[in-house]
């Protein structure tokens, strides 16, 4: 079956779909407004199963690869929930001792897509650890919807401190080198913005279309900073140009990139929305980014 981009799609409809994934629209919301738009074409509940993830299409690296090490951790977070609790990925037979990257999810806490990314780093050599913020209310619970309701209850002052704790383990690991970068989809673009302001021994912070940091903060990043944004994400695209500004004034080393006719959450390829020529560019620029502050 041929996969479907976002090409395939009214632009209403994306947009109502990118306002159902934030929260800002309900599911029945997005079903009223999708099925007036659609009229004629797919039923509106067609046009959600289309445009949800398929995580086992997705997947490039199974869990079982003879050349990764997973498991699942705890680390303390004393100023946030306890603990953080998340998948850690290892090369199997790292040269060295290696980097270490945070991976920071979207809105749906730890899904299969994010512990994928996980595995993709740990093939390019660092060791990857992918929190889920989730796990004070039970873990991401297996389903979207159900994960995207759940988000809000989460207190956020407490969320942010669990990535932070995270971070730090990452620092002191054993077999690691301790530099460590962190990168982040959307919500967790958000979170790799905010990390580079809090964290003065970060070595490279990697936003994926995530919100930016106060104007105020951007002085105290000494991280490299690589910045992807989605051109048709207005959303977004607002705040850039005034942190590309306070990037530059600070004196901040770093890189942005905006992919033109390409939407938010362009590199999540569970969905239509994704972009392979626009992510692999991405991932290509990350990794050379993490190769340069990661390695020993």
């Amino acid at each position: 079956m041929t996969r479907k981009t976002a090409k395939d799609f009214d632009p209403q409809v994306l947009q109502l779909f990118d306002k159902y994934v934030h929260g800002d629209l309900s599911r029945r919301g997005f079903l009223q407004s999708a099925g007036k738009v659609a009229a004629g074409a797919l039923s509106a509940e067609a046009l959600l199963a289309a445009l949800s993830p398929n995580f086992a299409q997705a997947q490039q690296v199974a869990p079982t690869d003879p050349r990764i090490v997973g498991s699942r951790v705890e680390f303390p977070s004393p100023d946030g929930n306890g603990k953080v609790h998340g998948y850690l990925v290892r090369p199997a037979n790292a040269q060295g001792r290696p980097g270490a990257v945070l991976v920071v999810h979207e809105n749906r806490g730890l899904n299969p897509h994010i512990e994928d990314i996980a595995r993709r780093l740990a093939l390019a050599g660092y060791v990857a650890f992918a929190p889920d913020a989730l796990y004070p209310l039970g873990g991401y619970p297996g389903d979207e919807d159900k994960a995207r309701a759940l988000f809000p209850k989460l207190d956020q002052a407490k969320t942010r401190e669990d990535f932070v704790a995270a971070a730090g383990a990452l620092k002191t690991l054993p077999g690691t080198n301790g530099k460590v970068g962190v990168v982040g989809f959307c919500y967790g673009g958000g979170i790799a913005n905010l990390l580079a302001t809090r964290l003065p021994d970060l070595a490279a912070a990697v936003p994926f279309y995530g919100a930016a940091p106060a104007p105020a903060d951007v002085p105290r990043i000494k991280a490299q900073v690589l910045v992807h944004h989605a051109g048709n994400d207005a959303r977004l695209l607002e705040a850039w140009p005034g942190y590309e500004a306070a990037l530059k004034s600070a004196g901040i080393r770093h890189e942005g990139y905006v992919y033109p006719g390409v939407e938010h959450g362009f590199n999540n390829d569970t969905t239509p929305r994704y972009d392979d020529a626009a992510a692999k560019l991405a991932w290509q620029r990350t990794l050379a980014l993490f190769d340069r502050t990661l390695r020993a």
